[in-house]
């Protein structure tokens, strides 16, 4: 079994980012906006969410450690 630790900032970075990518995808998928305007922003918001992630779960995998004998609930 794994643990990690993560500060309360490092945590709201990634649901922010994550948050992002979600956006930019209803975006692309979505039909209220003009089919330009659409394509921009939600491939930024994706782009954006997508390349912001990788360093933060990096970070947050670097921070796990392994426990010995945890309990299986």
């Amino acid at each position: 079994m794994r643990e990690t630790t993560l500060t309360l900032p490092v945590l709201s970075l990634i649901a922010g980012t994550r948050a992002m990518l979600g956006a930019g995808v209803a975006l692309l998928l979505g039909g209220r906006l003009p089919a330009r305007e659409k394509k921009a922003v939600g491939w930024t918001l994706l782009l954006i969410g997508a390349l912001t992630t990788i360093p933060l779960a990096a970070q947050a995998l670097s921070r796990s450690r392994r426990v010995e004998g945890g309990s299986r609930e």
